[in-house]
């Protein structure tokens, strides 16, 4: 079997191509799988979304309930107005934690934003 004398440049080329192959396969192999996750992930939030929407009339009917139960002792819209006044407390109370909560949430990035400022800085001492 002849042995081909191929120049340096050549197998150098021929290496880089076929890494430049291998990367793109991998990339084609990534982006495949990660549009399986994907479309899994989002059916199992479909369900999730469901199971939700179903608890939440669940709870409206709890509350239904709740003014049914104090209707036994009291004129119905009496029942009503409690159940609503008790409704309305806690959400203006989860409304309240909710901003406090936001209050503290940062916006800006600023270990990032600190880190390129050294790194631009520790460039521009670099170029001097």
């Amino acid at each position: 079997m002849p042995v081909e004398s191929r120049s340096f440049i050549e197998v150098v080329q021929d290496v880089v191509s076929n890494i430049q192959d291998i990367v793109r396969s991998e990339i084609r192999l990534a982006r495949a799988e990660m549009t399986i996750e994907a479309k899994q992930a989002a059916r199992a939030a479909g369900v999730i979304a469901a199971g939700a929407l179903l608890a939440l009339y669940c709870l409206g009917f709890l509350f239904l309930a709740a003014v049914y139960a104090l209707a036994t002792v009291l004129p119905g819209w009496g029942a009503a107005l409690i159940v609503f006044g008790g409704l309305l407390v806690i959400a203006i109370t989860l409304i309240a934690i909710g901003r406090a909560r936001m209050k503290l949430v940062h916006a800006k990035p600023e270990t990032t934003i600190q880190s390129v400022k050294e790194n631009v800085e520790w460039l521009k001492s670099q170029t001097r």
